[in-house]
């Protein structure tokens, strides 16, 4: 991974952990040092060691394994087996790195570690002073991503249909699920994305012509 860059008064490192804004928040990372012409980096930190991480968390770490190789980052660091307060990692690994610009989701204090005095992004800020952060929400990243290809999301439902679910607009009693359907720009039929929580899982399903396209690719992840 990696490639000569142009500009290496630069660094970007991006602070990762388990849910669906992690993937967004690498391609804010790419975004960003594609501009800036510089090295990208990548780090996860988990208190558990890596062969007792469960099957979601592996999950997790593969696919932004291959995310790192097909975006050419300069290195994915895994901390696993890691005692010390996640602050004190990311100093570590920023200074090691010459980073100078870090990004990080706006939820990460609840997901890194317990802090008990003050924000983690305001333990950051104490412990590492020679860089720039930039945090990011869930809701904003959400939205970049779906910006320039759907239309504003509005209140939706699924409603069984046989073996299948249809969309539909109007709470009933039928209605399984409640969420938000992003509809395709450019288009007079229903078709688009519904996005939703289930069992505390942010999930979305395709839906084509009022119809889920199909019921056995519900994606759901664990919310970050």
């Amino acid at each position: 991974m990696g490639k000569v860059k142009g500009r290496m008064d630069e660094s970007i490192l991006v602070c990762v952990y388990y849910g669906p804004n992690g993937e967004r928040l690498i391609r804010r990372g790419h975004k960003m040092a594609t501009i800036m012409d510089c090295p990208l980096y990548i780090l996860t930190v988990d208190p558990l060691p890596y062969d007792e991480f469960d099957a979601e968390k592996s999950d997790y770490i593969e696919r932004w394994k291959e995310l790192a190789e097909e975006l050419d980052v300069e290195e994915f660091i895994i901390r696993d087996n890691e005692k010390r307060p996640s602050a004190k990692v990311i100093k570590e690994v920023a200074h090691q790195h010459n980073i100078t610009q870090i990004i990080i989701g706006q939820t990460a204090q609840s997901r890194w570690e317990e802090i008990t005095k003050g924000s983690f992004m305001n333990v950051l800020l104490r412990e590492i002073t020679f860089v720039d952060f930039h945090v990011v929400s869930v809701d904003r990243a959400i939205k970049d991503e779906i910006d320039g290809m759907f239309e504003k999301g509005v209140r939706a439902y699924l409603m069984e249909d046989g073996d299948s679910f249809r969309i539909c607009f109007t709470l009933s009693k039928e209605a399984r699920f409640e969420g938000i359907f992003f509809k395709e720009i450019g288009t007079d039929f229903n078709n688009g994305l519904f996005k939703f929580m289930s069992n505390h899982k942010m999930c979305q399903v395709h839906i084509t012509d009022d119809q889920v396209t199909d019921p056995s690719l519900f994606t759901c992840k664990v919310k970050q």
